[in-house]
């Protein structure tokens, strides 16, 4: 593939994330707590979860073996990739307290489906079709700020998540008000990580690969992000009513 339809079928891409961005206001993804029936079979949590995040990293992986860009800068960018995703696909289902609520078969291939697209895009131009970067690459602004915002909405992301796992005491059930950290400020902060990590990358890779990345990951996250924050607030009168659902003190 050259670079024009590449270039082409990603814009196509960011397309498809800004139809999808309108239609989750509309329609709320059904797992989790927003979980209901009427969405065909359903899987054990964990093991719809791992099979909906190991596309990423595997795939990236394999394209990084066989690409033609494998130097320094290649390997930092597969390295911040392979621990995101290998922390979600093989750590974080294990983490989680309980069995979960199952999620629908239909949400797990859809998932399969972006992470392929996704792994597909952003590891096909980092390590096939970009020029490659060099290693001054990695004491440029771009680099240093993008990689200093990842690394930031990871932490911010495993904090988050550490939070709401330790909301239940041993044998407890149900939904509980989240409190320190980022839920100080906003309702889904594990969704603010996950977003500035994104932009992040899309600034680190100064890519439209990256850029793609950023802008689906807030298609899909900012959606239920205000979902999320309606929920609460119907569920419990007490909820801190200067709280907002993604970004703190705006929205």
């Amino acid at each position: 593939m050259d670079e024009l339809t590449f270039n082409g079928f990603v814009i196509g891409w960011l397309s498809v994330a800004v139809v999808t961005f309108i239609a989750l206001f509309f329609v709320t993804a059904p797992y989790g707590r927003h979980a209901r029936k009427g969405w065909g079979p359903m899987v054990p949590a964990r093991l719809g979860w791992i099979f909906m995040e190991v596309l990423s990293p595997a795939l990236v992986a394999t394209l990084f073996v066989f690409g033609k860009n494998q130097g320094t800068v290649a390997i930092v960018f597969l390295v911040m990739w392979e621990v995101h995703y290998i922390q979600r696909t093989f750590v974080f289902p294990f983490l989680m307290r309980g069995k979960g609520a199952p999620m629908p078969l239909a949400i797990v291939v859809f998932s399969m489906m972006f992470n392929a697209v996704n792994a597909g895009v952003n590891g096909g131009w980092l390590f096939h079709m970009a020029p490659e970067y060099s290693v001054e690459w990695l004491t440029d602004p771009r680099f240093i700020v993008g990689a200093a915002l990842f690394v930031t909405g990871f932490a911010i992301n495993l904090h988050s998540d550490h939070i709401l796992r330790n909301l239940r005491k041993p044998g407890e059930t149900g939904y509980k008000i989240p409190h320190g950290g980022m839920y100080r400020f906003v309702s889904c902060p594990n969704y603010m990580g996950e977003s500035i990590e994104w932009i992040g990358w899309a600034i680190a890779t100064w890519s439209l690969a990256g850029l793609s990345f950023a802008v689906w990951t807030l298609a899909n996250l900012a959606p239920r992000a205000f979902s999320n924050h309606r929920w609460y607030k119907e569920q419990f009168p007490d909820y801190p009513t200067k709280r907002k659902a993604l970004i703190p003190f705006i929205l």
